[in-house]
């Protein structure tokens, strides 16, 4: 190639891979970056090479504006992503920093770094970004599309590359501390980076070592969490709009965190029920047993930010051997720390066979409770073992009284099976530890094999080791041995069961019935291990064919083949508390967890070629084909294929065209194909056949919800799911494991980069349309789809899969089947447009200008044939997740002026509304969230040739997140009354830098 033609192709490749980024790459060294360039989405090594995928950079220009030791927090920023698991997700996040492309799920999108996978830090095959230390990157590309024939499985919805630094040399201190205008949330992180060049040149070592500590924030600290918000009807609303504090529950009805309104009904005093009949009402302090008085606010001891502690390393090396091999080499480690805290556990509505003479049971409450239950009897929703059911006498109805003394009646020395509802706030917090430690390896030679062709032959592997500790939580197994208390020989409480060191539990009185040593027997700690190991062989060739050159072109095809191995393994070892069914020992955890331990194996080939068609005549500067295709085999799920074919059309000198079609795929990962069936939690928001809905409840919804387990008294009676939660049984069914996942993937896209302005630098004009097609979608039905599948439209394999104990939803035992396979489709399509460029404004330096927009067209998914399409543009609720708004985008503008920056980001997040079949069941104000715009700036000043001090403020204004109570969506995203990952919850954020070069 010219050297003309080299520039004209170098200013492309930057400006097309940067237009995307807020920070630009400027014209400076161009040339000079040459052969530093590697263009991710091909493993051709082609001078000047421009991709023919959209690829959207972040500079380490821009990194170092951000100021964020976590690169997940940088990627969180962007428009094309949407929040996946990090800091501000607390109830649902498992430790770890995640990303989210085009919200299509943290396991379809490929993390790299230096082109080579990272290892993932769990069974589901997801990687933790928190291994990758900030301060070491160079730059990260994020393609857009499938690249699965180049980078192999999961690479659908894009892949992300952070390329390193590779030849660094000196010294590189940097400190960021950061504070909350609250001041709180406090953030400390130190980095040490170290590098040189080996004797003569001929290679280069460079080291980091970094620390960082987060504090977490309550949301008790702020107000919108300090009380719950009723996203149905807007309870609590108008006391948050007055600054009003929470109502306390009324005298004799109280405790910690008991309030009036705006909370959970398992809540303290108990509530209680009986199993599969009526309601008996809440307890007192006093020990009787009157009406509902009081909810529990759950909102002020969970996090808006979660504490984390990391520390963690980096080393990488290469060192030219000779003139034909150069050996090269990564490590690295990380051990990081993250604490989750919910509210305080409970006795969650799990049923107990009580003896109606425990010395703990008042004689008031035992008449209530006496009265209750022979009015039940009556009605047919009090029954004894045996009990056939008056509609169907092969079938008997659920068992919840037990007829002691035989006489046909219920008195004080039966047993009675009671629904308990109790906050267990005497136990301590309820929160989860992760401990996360992970390292990788990577070694390679490379070199000129013969002529114009290269190798590449490397060997990596890596492990995740993870412990997960959970305290706080109520022991269900002793609390059944220790509701279960008689009168012993003096009337005291005694266990029935003789269990060694049962201690009866008082549930049938306020705040401090329960002593230290009933919490001490009651309650319940679980550690759960978590192994994952990678190992991976690869081996290509790249170069190109001289007797391969068309008329037209001046350059040869270029080609590149390989192979690769890669064996990868996982393992869950839960305690025997977590493996107890259905839900473990632990009272509020939300399912019990089983052994997992299990893996796959791949062996591929792949190969691409880039044709030269047409350069340097008029209408075609340059021309060229690009295509790709990779064979894999996998064990288990068989064979699969995955191609590319595009052309990068470029006019004239400052138009380019691109266009790329691809086949991608995702195999299942460990978690999907060796899952053994286990209780969780779901989201989902109304249980048709319960007492909520008991108004709509007409002939064809009455013998719906009969054909799935009820009794016709029990329709429209039972409660309704708590908290917009709800059981299930998941996992995989070995017998019909899923397939793999295809996705057809399309980008269209157009770089413009005038020249006839001639007074700016770098002007970047880029449009791009992408459309990401996924069939056979690797994923569970929603909770949600399950009922309205089965109660709106009357589909019998939707109601096979609910499983329901006396009536209900809410009992240990019942819940939905939502089994792993594959679903129907899942589809993101958009157009994405950024811009670039710089103006110098004489005497008073350069300014910078740069954005980028994310427009979506489509993001809809359907499970089945027989269910509706999910379409989540503009959309936020339990099926749709956090918000994905039609359109987002990030702009940014800095002004260097001698030893001074000045930088602002301009973050604007569009509309949204609520999915539409949840509208009738939101309150209105909650119906929707308005756009919402962020500024953030930062200022730096190079004081000398060595030190530079920076101060920035994100969220300059405190713009408050908006407010759509806690049931609004699923609880990993909502909560605290809002989207904390999607919208800045915790006011404004002040950093002060510090670097040291030497």
């Amino acid at each position: 190639m010219t050297n003309a033609n080299v520039a004209r192709a170098v200013k492309l490749a930057l400006c097309a891979g940067a237009v995307g980024a807020s920070m630009p790459v400027l014209a400076q060294d161009q040339e000079e970056r040459l052969e530093e360039i590697t263009v991710t989405g091909t493993r051709i090594s082609v001078p000047g090479l421009v991709s023919s995928s959209p690829i959207y950079t972040v500079t380490e220009a821009e990194i170092d504006l951000q100021q964020q030791p976590e690169v997940e927090r940088i990627l969180r920023l962007l428009p094309i992503t949407a929040p996946a698991d990090g800091q501000n997700r607390n109830n649902g996040t498992v430790g770890a920093a995640t990303v989210n492309l085009r919200g299509l799920g943290a396991q379809r999108n490929l993390i790299m770094v230096d082109g080579k996978r990272l290892t993932p830090y769990n069974i589901f095959g997801i990687v933790d970004t928190q291994i990758i230390p900030t301060a070491l990157i160079d730059r990260l590309d994020i393609i857009t599309g499938g690249a699965s024939a180049v980078y192999g499985s999961d690479a659908i919805s894009g892949a992300i590359n952070f390329i390193m630094k590779k030849d660094f040399e000196g010294i590189d201190i940097t400190s960021y501390y950061s504070q909350t205008d609250e001041g709180d949330g406090d953030l400390a992180n130190v980095s040490l980076t170290m590098g040189a060049n080996t004797a003569g040149g001929r290679g280069n070592v460079v080291a980091n070592i970094n620390w960082s500590d987060r504090d977490g924030i309550l949301m008790g600290d702020r107000p919108l969490g300090q009380l719950g918000i009723v996203t149905a009807d807007g309870g609590g609303f108008d006391d948050f709009l007055n600054g009003n504090a929470p109502v306390p529950g009324p005298a004799g009805c109280g405790g910690p965190g008991s309030v009036v309104a705006g909370g959970s009904t398992t809540t303290l005093p108990t509530r209680v029920a009986i199993a599969g009949g009526p309601g008996l009402g809440q307890f007192r302090d006093d020990g009787s047993l009157q009406g509902d008085c009081s909810v529990y606010n759950f909102n002020p001891a969970n996090y808006y930010q979660t504490p984390q502690e990391r520390f963690g390393g980096m080393v990488l090396g290469h060192f030219e051997v000779n003139e034909h091999a150069e050996a090269y080499g990564r490590f690295a480690f990380s051990s990081t720390g993250v604490t989750q805290q919910v509210a305080a556990s409970g006795v969650f509505g799990t049923a107990f066979f009580t003896p109606l003479s425990n010395p703990f049971i008042t004689d008031q409450a035992r008449g209530v409770i006496i009265s209750a239950a022979e009015a039940g009897r009556l009605a047919g929703t009090v029954n004894v073992a045996g009990t056939p059911d008056p509609g169907d006498p092969t079938v008997d109805l659920f068992n919840n009284w037990t007829d002691v003394n035989g006489n046909g009646v219920v008195d004080i020395e039966d047993d009675l099976n009671i629904s308990y509802r109790r906050r267990t706030v005497e136990f301590g917090p309820r929160s989860t530890a992760y401990d996360n430690d992970a390292f990788s390896m990577l070694t390679g030679l490379r070199g000129d094999l013969v002529g114009e062709w290269d190798y590449d032959l490397s060997f990596q592997y890596g492990q995740s080791s993870r412990a997960n500790v959970s305290a706080g939580y109520t022991n269900i197994g002793n609390i059944t041995n220790a509701i279960a208390a008689i009168p012993g020989p003096n009337g005291e409480p005694v266990c029935r069961s003789g269990a060694s060191g049962c201690v009866p539990l008082n549930l049938f009185g306020g705040f401090g019935a329960i002593t230290p040593d009933q919490a001490a027997y009651s309650s319940a700690t679980a550690i759960e291990k978590q192994t994952y190991e990678q190992l991976i062989y690869s081996a290509s060739v790249d170069g190109s064919i001289e007797q391969v050159q068309l008329p037209w072109a001046s350059m040869p095809i270029a080609m590149s083949v390989g192979a690769e191995y890669r064996d990868e393994k996982g393992e869950t070892i839960p305690d025997e508390c977590l493996k107890l069914a259905p839900a473990s020992c632990l009272g509020g955890a939300g399912g019990n967890t089983l052994p997992i331990a299990g893996g796959f194996d791949v062996s591929e080939v792949f190969g691409e070629f880039i044709l030269p068609l047409v350069d340097d005549r008029p209408g075609f500067q340059s021309l060229y084909l690009e295509a790709g295709y990779r064979w894999s085999d996998y064990n288990p799920t068989g064979i699969n294929r995955t191609w590319k074919y595009g052309l990068n059309w470029q006019p004239t000198e400052t138009l380019l065209f691109r266009v790329m079609e691809q086949r991608a795929a995702r195999a299942p990962n460990v978690g999907e194909l060796a899952r053994p069936t286990t209780t969780s939690l779901d989201n989902a928001t109304i249980d048709p056949c319960s007492i909520v809905n008991a108004g709509n409840i007409d002939a064809t919804l009455q013998a719906l919800c009969v054909s799935t387990g009820m009794s016709a008294a029990q329709v429209g009676a039972v409660e309704d799911i708590v908290s917009g939660q709800i059981n299930t049984f998941a996992g995989t069914d070995l017998n019909d494991l899923p397939s793999p996942e295809e996705a057809d993937t399309t980008t269209i896209g157009i770089v413009w980069t005038p020249e006839f302005m001639s007074n700016l630098v770098n002007p970047v004009l880029s449009v791009d349309y992408y459309n990401i097609e996924i069939a056979d979608v690797i994923g569970e039905f929603k909770a949600q789809e399950v009922l309205d599948g089965c109660y709106v439209a009357g589909i019998g394999t939707e109601c096979d899969k609910i499983v329901r104990v006396g009536g209900t939803l809410t009992l240990p035992g019942s819940g939905l089947e939502t089994f792993t396979t594959n679903l129907d489709y899942l589809q993101a399509e958009g157009v994405e447009v950024g811009f670039s460029f710089g103006l110098e404004i004489g005497n008073y330096g350069m300014l910078t200008l740069a954005g980028n927009v994310n427009h979506y067209l489509t993001q809809e998914s359907q499970s089945s044939s027989t269910t509706p399409v999910l379409e989540c543009v503009g959309r936020y609720g339990t099926s749709c997740q956090g918000p994905l708004p039609e359109t987002r985008w990030i702009g940014r503008a800095i002004w260097d002026i001698s030893d001074f920056q000045v930088s602002a980001l301009w973050r604007h997040i569009g509309s949204v509304d609520v999915e539409e079949v949840e509208r009738a069941n939101t309150f209105e104000a909650f119906q929707s969230i308005g756009s919402v715009d962020y500024l953030d700036l930062v200022g730096s000043w190079q004081l000398n040739d060595q030190i530079r001090l920076s101060l920035s403020i994100n969220n300059v204004f405190g713009e408050d997140p908006p407010v759509v109570g806690n049931e609004s969506g699923s609880t990993s995203f909502n909560s605290g009354n809002t989207y904390p990952s999607h919208y800045d919850a915790v006011g404004s954020v002040y950093t002060v830098g510090f670097n040291a070069q030497f």
